[in-house]
């Protein structure tokens, strides 16, 4: 496929990603929800870094925040810093097993959501809550079918 073709599925997922996060849901449905659209934005940093690179972490963060009113730029650095992690470390992530990939995935969720907390304290917003952390969690047991799901849509040269 042309980086073309792979530009036009990787916004596609991205956007389809940005819609499962912000989809409504129950209060206790909502508490598990892992990040979607994080987790399609790191697959594809992992496996096309120089087609998805840092615009589409900041792009997606920017989207994430208008749709969910929070503060402007939050989930936009969250999530560029995100993904210039998994740009960075690709080749390694890459040649790990899908179950060390999640862990990875978990460390990087627990980051993403590490600069939400500490930028929501900064702006006096905090919360305190444990229940903020489980969606790392549901991301992380997600991962492999993630990776099976997306893998369909490319293919690795």
């Amino acid at each position: 496929m042309s980086n073309r073709e792979n530009l036009l599925i990787i916004l596609l997922t991205s956007m389809a990603g940005l819609v499962l996060s912000i989809l409504p849901l129950p209060a206790w449905l909502a508490v598990i929800r892992p990040a979607f659209l994080v987790l399609a934005v790191l697959y594809w940093s992992t496996m096309t870094p120089f087609v998805a690179g840092l615009m589409l972490g900041f792009v997606g963060g920017l989207a994430l925040d208008v749709f969910q009113g929070s503060l402007l730029g939050e989930h936009a650095l969250a999530l560029s810093f995100v993904t210039y992690l998994a740009i960075r470390f690709h080749l390694m992530m890459r040649a790990k097993p899908i179950f060390e990939q999640s862990l990875y995935v978990w460390l990087a969720l627990i980051c993403y959501e590490l600069l939400l907390w500490v930028i929501d304290g900064w702006t006096g917003r905090s919360s305190s809550s444990p229940l903020r952390w489980v969606h790392t969690l549901a991301g992380a047991l997600i991962w492999p079918f993630v990776v099976g799901l997306l893998g369909r849509f490319h293919s690795a040269r």
